[in-house]
C-alpha cells in the first residue's frame, strides 16, 4: 500500500513497478474526479458519477473510500480480492484516510509512504501537472501538511528524490515481507521434509 501527499509520486512509482514485475499487480481506484488528459478508464482509474460511487458505497463494494479535494476515491473489494485469488502481490495506490480505513480492514497489510524530497519539489511537481489552478493547488498543499503527520503510522518510509532508487526500494521491501515467516504458508512442510532427509542420513 503505497501512500504520498498529492504530487509525492506514489502512483508514478507504482506504474514503474508494475513494468518491473510480473509478481504484481495493481489495484485500480475509482474516483469521481474528472479524467485528466491521457488517463484511460480501467487503467488508471474507474471514472464514475458521483451517483455511481455513492451506489457502490451503499452495495458495500469499497474496502474503504474517502473524500480528498472535493471528489471520492475507493478501493474496490472485487480489485483486491481478484488480484490476491491469482497469487500475486497487490499494489495499492491510496490517500492515506483510505489507508487508515485499510489498516483496520487489511491487517497483513504493508503500508508504505512516500515522502517528497523537499516542499519546494513537492510545489513545483503540483504546478507542472497543469491540470489544476492555484487555489486548488493551495488546498492540495494545505491537505498535504496534515498528511504528513500520519507518516510515523506507515511501517516503511521512502523518500522520492530518485525516481528508479525509490522503485528499487518498494521492491526491496516487498522482497523483505515475502520473506516474513507469517507469510510462508508451507513452512511446516518444507521443515518437515528437511527433518525427514536429515534423519534419513543420521541413519545411513
Amino acid at each position: 500500500m503505497l501512500s504520498s501527499p498529492s504530487g509525492g509520486g506514489k502512483s508514478t512509482i507504482a506504474r514503474h513497478l508494475l513494468d518491473a514485475r510480473e509478481d504484481c499487480v495493481y489495484s485500480v481506484s475509482a474516483t469521481t474526479r474528472p479524467r485528466r488528459e491521457r488517463e484511460e478508464n480501467g487503467i488508471h482509474y474507474y471514472f464514475l458519477t458521483r451517483a455511481e460511487f455513492e451506489a457502490r458505497i451503499a452495495r458495500d463494494e469499497f474496502l474503504e473510500w474517502a473524500e480528498y479535494g472535493d471528489h471520492l476515491y475507493g478501493t474496490l473489494r472485487s480489485e483486491v480480492q481478484g488480484g490476491l485469488a491469482s497469487g500475486r502481490h497487490v499494489v495499492l495506490d491510496i490517500e492515506v484516510q483510505g489507508a487508515e480505513q485499510l489498516r483496520a480492514r487489511m491487517p497483513g497489510a504493508v503500508h508504505v509512504f512516500v515522502l517528497p524530497p523537499s516542499a519546494g519539489k513537492l510545489v513545483q511537481r503540483l504546478k507542472d501537472r497543469g491540470t489544476e489552478g492555484h487555489d486548488a493547488v493551495a488546498r492540495r498543499l494545505r491537505i498535504a501538511s496534515d498528511e504528513l503527520d500520519l507518516a510515523p503510522r506507515y511501517d516503511y518510509v521512502i523518500v522520492n528524490d530518485d525516481l528508479v532508487d525509490a522503485v528499487a526500494q518498494v521492491a526491496a521491501i516487498l522482497e523483505v515481507e515475502s520473506r516474513r515467516v507469517s507469510r510462508i504458508a508451507n513452512l511446516p512442510e518444507v521443515v518437515d521434509h528437511l527433518r525427514e532427509g536429515l534423519m534419513s542420513s543420521s541413519r545411513d
